[in-house]
């Protein structure tokens, strides 16, 4: 077999440019958040959501919130197990009412879960539009985003609403 034959029975392959991965990375990673994000998932899933809003974490043998131990006031991120619970569960309402945020980042679990499944299955690019999403303005709208769940985790606690 010639070299010219060789060549057009086996064409050479571009070049990668800056910011692509091979198919082959593309799924390895995928696989890995695949894997990630479907084991918090089945773990909330397992869990049963604590009626009070708060307090889901203690199953997995970890300790009372000290926020609420020595100040009676929830810390930041009170509540996320449960809601995760509840969304796992299926019940988006109550995993709302337990901890806005968590509920929307359980949402974006089940989400991420779903595309990085897609991406393994595939290796379609999918996965990378997503990195478009972060940025500075993002970081900023996240926290805010902290910030007024935390206050109303706050205020749902202390009975005001």
């Amino acid at each position: 077999m010639s070299i010219a034959s060789a060549a057009t029975i086996n064409p050479p392959r571009p070049a990668l440019t800056a910011g692509q991965s091979s198919p082959a990375l593309r799924r390895l990673i995928a696989a890995i958040v695949t894997l990630c994000s479907g084991a918090i998932l089945s773990l909330a899933a397992w869990l049963t959501p604590s009626p009070s809003g708060i307090g889901t974490h203690q199953q997995l043998h970890m300790p009372q919130c000290g926020w609420i131990a020595f100040a009676d006031l929830p810390c930041p991120t009170c509540g996320m197990t449960t809601a995760f619970a509840h969304a796992a569960h299926g019940h988006i309402w109550s995993s709302f009412v337990a901890q806005p945020l968590g509920c929307a980042l359980a949402l974006a679990m089940a989400m991420t879960f779903m595309v990085s499944l897609y991406v393994t299955a595939t290796g379609s690019r999918l996965g990378s539009a997503f990195k478009r999403l972060w940025g500075r303005r993002s970081g900023w709208l996240l926290a805010a985003v902290v910030l007024v769940a935390w206050g109303y985790k706050i205020v749902s606690y202390k009975g005001w609403i």
